[in-house]
């Protein structure tokens, strides 16, 4: 026996359900050319921005020493070279800021794009697959007994916020790290190529002022990143409150716009602009919160930037040029340089008010893959809070629709609410399901479907037959019209003279002309349409696809009496072959034109008990009555 949707296989997003997969996912799949290369390109104008820096320090020492001497009759300086110093300077600047950075901007920036597609790509992928994984994702949490896994808020702002930001922060985070390793190399070694002996020190020989430089460097930058690192860990846990407090408000919101028309007729607005001043307080307090820590660490940051560049870089060669062992040239060169070392490794300082929102993002974005991976198995995922014991097989179109021994419970609870042995559907049978409001009419049909969390049954379906449900309440994606009346099939396989025809038989034939459309001055399909018209447009669908197996579930609620009937008449006169099971909202006699009933059989649901008789069967107790 199989279980529908119990593969084992897994889900595009299993290696990122932990930080280091989420990061390493992209550069190890199958578009890793493109990560490396783009990675290679950024390393080496990475690369080449630290050299410059260096040329950029000697430069600038050769232009202070010029303007320094200009008048000195020692080291005459001519307005020429002077000149030729100060543009080499810039060019230096240009080459540096317009050449390096800039480029090297265009490809970070190009990675970070490629990256967020890749992993929107592969989460898309996760969520819309063939074990409807977005519908099961969605009961987590969702049910009576309470889920073992924590219920999911805002999937979409982890799909585009949170990955963004991740993607972001974790590229300027790997830039920093690639940018202080290259300033050690290039910049550490010109400082030591440059430097000279310090009174004092005189043990470490030639070497001294670049030690002192190194440990002033060493000393002053790992501490104001500890506290830079403190500061970050409170800006983060504020970012996850304050993401929290977002989703929170946002779902309400959310929750708002599906009720809106009831909200309105009940006049609840006073209400509901109680509970949305209620969860607008946690924004509030934690937006305060934040702004405060956020004022602090921009002090912090300017003051580090200030001491850093004004004390730190220029004190350990102070002592030499006090000495007279190094040249006012050498002596701004070793303070240039020793900047330049500062600002790299303060790079950790500059961003960690977004390393700190990184760790936010990638849990966000790790929770909703570990979410996705754990229920691929739906039933494995289901039995945590209850029996979930469906079994699905096919079997020859022949033979057409069987249910045996069906169960079906809510979550916690022991006994089923719906329950039914053996129910046969042959092809080409009609079927009407009637049963009291809540009775399992459309549980009964979510089973079938695999959509179903708990309980226990065989389901076997014909095979190779086209099956399509049509619910009551019609949402249509926003695609064009002809994609709407080929789903779940691509356009591309149906003439538009095909698609003409279905639409006009079902009574939508105005909107013959707009099948490349997908709308309307800004509104879609799903907008545009009334409620009978979208019932039309999946009756054009049916049309069009002539499923074996076709499912109603109050399909034909939007329309009127006559408007039913002919729904039904027109299924039965292009898909005569079709087994059709259908729940009605108005159960009363439903013949056609000609006095011919449309069902051949009805399947009750009382008292928990599903069983199918004949329509005559069906009929007779109300005959008795009268």
């Amino acid at each position: 026996m199989s279980d529908r949707g119990g593969r084992h296989s897994r889900s595009p997003v299993s290696s990122m359900r932990t930080f280091w997969g989420l990061m390493s996912a992209y550069w190890l799949s199958q578009s890793w050319r493109q990560a490396w290369g783009l990675t290679f390109a950024i390393l080496v104008l990475t690369a080449l921005s630290a050299k410059a820096n260096v040329w950029f320090a000697l430069t600038s020492g050769e232009l202070v020493n010029a303007i320094a001497y200009f008048h000195d009759p020692t080291t005459p300086t001519t307005l020429t070279s002077l000149l030729t110093t100060a543009t080499t300077l810039a060019a230096i600047a240009i080459l540096r800021d317009a050449g390096f950075i800039a480029v090297r901007h265009f490809f970070s920036t190009t990675l970070h794009r490629k990256w967020r597609e890749w992993l929107d790509q592969r989460f898309n992928e996760a969520l819309l697959d063939s074990n409807h994984t977005h519908f099961h994702l969605q009961q987590i949490g969702a049910n009576a007994a309470g889920s073992v896994i924590s219920a999911l808020d805002n999937i979409d702002q982890r799909l585009q916020e949170a990955i963004k930001g991740m993607t972001g922060a974790a590229l300027g985070l790997a830039m920093g790290i690639s940018g202080v390793v290259l300033s050690l190399g290039f910049v550490g070694s010109k400082l030591i190529e440059t430097s000279v002996d310090v009174r004092g020190f005189e043990f470490l020989g030639r070497y001294g002022s670049a030690c002192l430089t190194f440990t002033a460097i060493a000393i002053y930058v790992p501490l104001n990143t500890f506290i830079a690192t403190k500061l970050g860990s409170v800006l983060q846990r504020l970012s996850a409150r304050m993401q929290w407090a977002e989703a929170s408000y946002r779902t309400e919101l959310n929750r708002l716009l599906h009720r809106s028309f009831h909200l309105a007729v009940l006049r609840g607005e006073r209400a509901q602009k109680t509970v949305n001043e209620h969860r607008y307080v946690d924004i509030d307090k934690t937006w305060a919160s934040l702004n405060r820590v956020t004022a602090i660490y921009m002090g912090f940051e300017l003051i580090h930037n200030f001491i850093g560049s004004r004390i730190i870089a220029y004190a350990p060669g102070l002592f030499p040029f006090v000495e007279n062992k190094l040249s006012l040239r050498s002596y701004v060169t070793g303070a240039k340089l020793a900047n330049a070392l500062i600002s790299d490794c303060s790079w950790f300082i500059h961003v960690m008010p977004d390393i700190a929102t990184l760790g936010a993002n990638a849990r966000r974005i790790t929770d909703l893959a570990d979410a996705i991976e754990t229920v691929q198995r739906p039933q494995e995922f289901y039995a945590q809070t209850g029996p979930s014991e469906f079994h699905y097989e096919k079997q020859e179109p022949a033979l057409g629709l069987t249910l045996q021994q069906i169960r079906l419970l809510h979550a916690g609870v022991d006994l089923p609410f719906l329950s039914a042995d053996n129910l046969h559907f042959p092809p080409g049978e009609w079927t009407l399901v009637v049963g009291q409001s809540g009775s399992g009419k459309t549980s009964l049909f979510r089973a079938i479907h695999g959509l179903w969390a708990h309980g226990s049954g065989e389901i076997t379906t014909p095979r190779r037959v086209r099956s399509i449900y049509a619910a009551q309440d019609v949402k249509l994606p926003a695609v064009p019209l002809k994609d709407l009346v080929c789903l779940p099939e691509s356009a591309s396989r149906h003439q538009d003279k095909n698609v003409v025809a279905a639409l006009q038989k079902a009574g939508l034939g105005e909107f013959a002309e707009d099948l490349s459309k997908d709308g309307h001055d800004g509104q879609s399909w799903d907008q545009l349409l009334s409620g009978g018209q979208k019932q039309k447009l999946v009756l054009a669908r049916i049309l069009l696809l002539r499923p074996g197996l076709v499912f109603l579930d109050e399909a034909t609620s939007a329309l009127d009496t006559k408007a039913a009937y002919a729904f039904l008449q027109t299924i039965k006169d292009r898909c005569g072959d079709a087994t059709v099971i259908a729940v009605m909202h108005d159960v009363s006699p439903i013949q056609s034109a000609n006095g011919v009933e449309f069902f051949d059989s009805v399947l009750t649901i009382e008292g928990g008990v599903a069983k199918k008789i004949t329509i005559a069967a069906w009929h007779k107790p109300t005959a008795s009555q009268s």
